[in-house]
């Protein structure tokens, strides 16, 4: 009798000794809850940085719940004589390693790679293209793979003979694998260290000229011009070569032209001509103003040929709406450099609901220069889902696409050019959608990234300055250097050299840039013919091109 009593007042300590466990733990949970969420939140929304609060907003569920199991296995610690608790305990330390593996994946892709794209993308390698998102896929995959081997340890499961079989299987593939191996490391060197990406136009040792197309796990895949046809290098063969890309800084052709005229010319009146007659070429690069005022006084003489005379009339259409794109891009880059600046002011202690409507109009205004209108509606959660639509015929959209496709009626196009063009400009008009709608999205619901907007806002303004369009620059002008004097024997010779820019590489497979010299030639050999002297006192001293200001050929 005495012992049954003894047995229940024992039970009944424990009982509401794990009562009042739980109660301390509930408590102790709910306290760091609001010390996480009252007291550190708004301290760390004032820092410049948001790592402190992106970082705070990924582990505060995580650190609660270990808090609150570590409670719990304090708990059934003091409690060891019951006879279910090793069981317990091996279910609370798996629970342990299963939340610890969830925190260690969420800070490593929502801060690591997060920064870490950030870096990468201030730079020429292209981890933000290919590396990250291997990292991000195999990574997480790693961790959860180490945190379920330690969960199955936790329960008493000796895994030591299969570490020994994994070992060995490794040894064995790795000699078996070596090649492959040396291929892959090579092919990550090639993505981390070198100014590569896909598209670039890049010279091999053994002079073969090809687009970069693809960097695989074992080989580089490129498009060799001069055979039409597809390469295949194993990257430990290409990372050992001397590479040129032809791409960098500009995919631009540049070339060069040796002229002498006689001496008793006038060089100013000589150099301005022929100045003109590059900028009149439609495929040459330079001040757009002064190109539309000369495109019709060149290349429609009565010698011209009806293909010539069609490049001129459609160039300058093209040119026309280029003109217009670039205007438009002007107002775009302006509108979201002062919505840049508004980020930076409200985001500051946190954004109030006038601040978002404010920022949220401002917004409104760049969607409707780029030629989006918006659509706005609230679903059962009350989140704003943004529809759009493309109805702005005067937008920055409609104005490329009217732009290339006075491209493609070029006459000296392949008929691959055309759906390249087409193809490369309908990507990057998918891009600019894809990127104005996730930033529409967190401006239209601001308050999980609000410290992180002025950023957002930041990366879509790099991208359209830098990889929508190109912009022009001054050193893309022609230009005519007076470089020495010769004398044949009978009289005395200016040498000067011209040098001037061809847009896109990738053209007219690859000929475009000869193409193009060679119509200038001629247009300098006609007028010079006809409105100096006679041809016999100018002569071609010697023609070459720079491709990607890196290749020197001689043209015989």
């Amino acid at each position: 009798m005495l012992e049954n009593l003894l047995h229940q007042f024992h039970k009944m300590n424990t009982g509401g000794l794990i009562l009042t466990s739980l109660l301390i733990t509930a408590l102790g949970t709910g306290l760091l809850y609001l010390f996480f969420s009252y007291i550190l939140r708004p301290i760390f929304r004032k820092f410049e940085r948001d790592i402190a609060i992106v970082t705070l907003k990924v582990s505060t569920y995580p650190v609660l719940i270990i808090f609150a199991i570590l409670s719990l296995k304090i708990t059934f610690w003091k409690l060891a004589k019951i006879h279910i608790l090793p069981v317990i305990e091996h279910i609370l330390i798996a629970s342990i390693v299963i939340v610890i593996t969830y925190w260690s994946v969420q800070i490593f892709t929502q801060v690591f790679i997060y920064y870490l794209k950030e870096y990468t993308q201030q730079s020429e390698a292209m981890w933000d293209d290919v590396l990250l998102p291997i990292l991000s896929g195999v990574v997480p995959l790693l961790l959860f793979t180490l945190g379920g081997v330690v969960v199955i340890s936790s329960f008493g499961v000796d895994l030591t003979g299969i570490w020994v079989t994994l070992g060995g299987a490794t040894f064995v593939l790795g000699f078996a694998l070596q090649d492959i191996l040396a291929n892959f490391f090579s092919g990550i060197v090639l993505l981390i260290d070198t100014p590569f990406r896909f598209g670039d136009i890049l010279l091999l040792e053994d002079g073969s000229i090809g687009m970069l197309r693809r960097i695989g796990i074992r080989v580089t895949e490129l498009y060799i011009f001069s055979t039409h046809c597809d390469v295949y290098i194993p990257n430990s063969l290409l990372q050992g070569q001397k590479i040129t890309n032809l791409s960098r800084p500009t995919s631009l052709y540049y070339h060069s032209i040796s002229l002498e005229i006689p001496s008793e010319c006038n060089i100013d009146e000589s150099n301005k001509l022929i100045e003109e007659i590059v900028l009149a070429h439609p495929d040459t690069l330079g001040d757009m103003d002064i190109k539309l005022e000369v495109i019709d006084e060149y290349y429609n003489s009565e010698e011209s040929d009806l293909n010539l005379i069609k490049q001129q009339k459609i160039g300058k259409l093209r040119l026309l709406a280029e003109q217009e794109v670039i205007l438009k891009l002007e107002e775009v880059e302006q509108a979201l450099e002062a919505l840049v600046v508004t980020m930076q002011f409200v985001e500051k202690g946190g954004m109030t609901p006038e601040e978002i409507e404010n920022v949220q109009q401002e917004y409104q205004g760049v969607l409707e220069l780029i030629g989006f209108q918006v659509i706005e509606d609230s679903n059962n959660n009350n989140r704003t889902v943004v529809n759009f639509e493309e109805t702005n015929q005067e937008g920055l959209i409609e104005l490329i696409r009217e732009w290339y496709r006075f491209g493609i009626k070029d006459p000296n196009l392949l008929d691959e050019d055309e759906s390249f063009i087409s193809d490369e400009w309908e990507r990057k008009i998918n891009l600019l959608k894809r990127r104005v709608q996730r930033l529409s999205q967190k401006i239209s619901n601001p308050q999980v990234d609000e410290t992180r907007l002025d950023d957002d806002v930041m990366d879509l303004l790099k991208w359209v300055k830098h990889k929508l369009k190109a912009p022009r620059k001054k050193w893309q002008e022609p230009q005519i250097k007076m470089i020495g004097m010769k004398h044949d024997g009978s009289d005395y010779y200016i040498e000067l050299e011209l040098t001037f820019f061809v847009d896109e590489i990738k053209l007219e497979d690859g000929k475009r840039g000869d193409r193009v010299r060679s119509q200038i030639y001629q247009e300098i050999f006609r007028h010079f013919k006809n409105t100096y002297l006679d041809w016999d006192g100018i002569k071609q001293k010697e023609a070459g091109d720079n491709i990607g200001n890196t290749l020197d050929v001689s043209i015989n």
